[in-house]
């Protein structure tokens, strides 16, 4: 294994092994990628404290994230398409973070099924689900999951219309991937990709295909999925939805006040302050931004959680002193899982994991429930630059 110091260390090798369209996929946002950039930029404005002459011995990152211990406060995100960035990509995340002791969100939109990732952990991980406008598939993939022992189901309220993303469309997105000519050219070039997803048959959406009547195969699922997605979307599907899981539940895509104050008021157990890593809404502020305001707003009616620009174990340190109870992360595994598999994931997990600690400690903190806004230094005018 290569020296691996950081995550943009991961990120490096992620770039030449895996195919572009799916390198792009992650590594992208919507329109001009204003939104998508600042989310990681707007970290580099927060500076931290340093004290002494404090007594670092017996520090832990542990925690809970709704009732769950957790190693420490991060979770891996729903990210669609994580077993094409290497083979079998969701259940080797899964592995990863259960070893770890953080837990896993397996996409709707993945590659490997619920049930395939079920069958390779031996405990139970969360399950995301859109807001699509088939009852009866909700249903129905919500049962799969209680069936497959989710512990909580991630609901995306952030996606009822799609927001462009130019690279995708040009690379001309799908998977498996379409052999057109620049595409079998690139495909050349990463034959360690290619022989490995060779060697398994979880090649398509393993969620959908053969389990949605009239989808059999890719070519009729971007139809299905251009008709599903509900844009009549109200707070009363939310709670129909939530009625349907009957368990815990997360709000993922909350980057308003008003708004998490209604997702408090239905009864989510926490909400993701996120707008969907840059890739819908460009020009929305960074989800580190509003942090402060949304947790402000709903105080301990439900635990606010964020995501979008975590690339260390100091963004994380920064989001918790700005209020959130813990994070998300999706590109940084990304970046471990398409660089070097199960191996790459925990690798992400130990980077992130060592930096949180050890800025911890030199903030003057032992434990991350004590840690707040005493411990960084904001610009006077970050939560309020905007009118």
């Amino acid at each position: 294994m290569p020296v691996i110091t950081c995550i943009e260390d991961l990120k490096r090798l992620y770039r030449r092994r895996a195919p572009r369209m799916f390198y792009d996929y992650a590594e992208s946002g919507s329109w001009t990628e204003q939104t998508f950039r600042e989310n990681v930029s707007d970290f580099a404005e927060i500076r931290l404290r340093q004290r002494i002459a404090v007594d670092m011995t017996g520090r832990s990152t542990a925690g809970q994230m709704i009732g769950q211990d957790v190693a420490m406060p991060v979770a891996l995100a729903p990210v669609g398409l994580t077993g094409m960035q290497n083979a079998d990509g969701e259940i080797k995340a899964a592995r990863a973070a259960e070893k770890f002791g953080v837990p896993f969100t397996l996409s709707t939109m993945s590659i490997c099924s619920i049930e395939d990732v079920a069958d390779h952990v031996t405990k139970p991980f969360w399950f995301q689900i859109y807001t699509l406008n088939d009852d009866d598939f909700n249903q129905k993939i919500i049962n799969r999951a209680k069936a497959a022992g989710c512990s909580a189901l991630v609901i995306t309220v952030d996606l009822q219309i799609l927001g462009q993303r130019h690279k995708d469309l040009k690379n001309g997105l799908s998977a498996p991937p379409k052999f057109t000519i620049p595409t079998m050219l690139n495909l050349a070039t990463k034959w360690a990709w290619g022989i490995e997803m060779l060697q398994t048959k979880r090649r398509f959406f393993g969620n959908i295909v053969g389990h949605v009547e009239g989808v059999s195969d890719p070519s009729s699922l971007s139809a299905w999925t251009a008709e599903k997605f509900d844009h009549a979307l109200n707070w009363d599907k939310i709670r129909k939805l939530m009625d349907m899981w009957g368990g815990k539940v997360i709000l993922k895509g909350v980057m308003e006040a008003e708004d998490a104050q209604k997702a408090a008021e239905i009864g989510a157990d926490a909400i993701v302050v996120s707008n969907h890593g840059g890739r819908q809404l460009d020009g929305a502020l960074s989800s580190i931004r509003m942090v402060p305001e949304i947790a402000a707003a709903v105080g301990d009616k439900t635990e606010v959680w964020m995501d979008g620009g975590i690339r260390s174990g100091q963004d994380v340190l920064k989001a918790v002193a700005l209020g959130a109870k813990g994070v998300m992360i999706g590109r940084a595994f990304v970046y471990g899982l398409g660089a070097m598999g199960e191996a790459g994931v925990t690798k992400a997990l130990e980077v992130i994991h060592k930096e949180l600690d050890t800025s911890m400690a030199l903030c003057g903190e032992t434990r991350l429930g004590s840690v707040g806004k005493h411990n960084v230094l904001i610009p006077k005018d970050f939560h309020d630059r905007y009118l």
